[in-house]
């Protein structure tokens, strides 16, 4: 195994860390110093934070499913494509450091609400933003991670097709 391999497997576990790291200690915090009937104004009119536990997925869908579908779904089905997830970008040869880490971002979102999820049988959310027109669900670190991961993902795909084009561009002007 070459050393640069190696060393970017390094970097992007260590990216791993450092974004479930954030949301483990944010969602500490919040489970110790937050309260459910408080709201607290960040940025008025449009941050603002306030515990919430979810026993769902993503705005509390399968909330109400019975067991064993509940830990089924949200549980087991989850941790298996997360660990699927983490061998196909660590193994993966040709994926760019750009896929790689939105791959690895994402992973790491999906990890801290498991933990949540395994440990307290619930996720702690907590942030809400109002931008007039729309509002978001509540959500947390791990939540804004995975949003951030396929932004990546999309950026990485729009700059590969922009460079196919200008490759295929170039092509043409060669033989003309």
């Amino acid at each position: 195994m070459d050393k640069k391999r190696v060393s970017r497997g390094l970097w992007l576990l260590l990216l791993l860390a450092l974004v479930i790291g954030a949301d483990r200690i944010s969602k500490i915090y919040v489970r110790d110093h937050i309260h459910f009937a408080i709201v607290i104004t960040v940025v008025k009119n449009f941050l603002t934070i306030s515990r919430v536990e979810n026993t769902g997925a993503f705005l509390s869908m399968g909330d109400k499913l019975p067991n064993p579908w509940h830990f089924i779904l949200l549980s087991v089905l989850p941790a298996a494509a997360l660990a699927w997830g983490l061998l196909y970008v660590l193994l993966k040869r040709g994926l760019t450091l750009l896929n790689q880490a939105g791959i690895i971002v994402i992973l790491a979102g999906g990890i801290g609400n498991l933990y949540d999820r395994a440990v307290y049988g619930s996720v702690t959310d907590f942030a809400h933003m109002n931008f007039g027109l729309f509002e978001t669900g509540i959500f947390n670190i791990a939540d804004v991670a995975i949003m951030v991961g396929v932004g990546m993902l999309l950026l990485n795909a729009f700059m590969r097709e922009r460079e196919q084009k200008r490759q295929a561009a170039a092509g043409k002007a060669v033989t003309a």
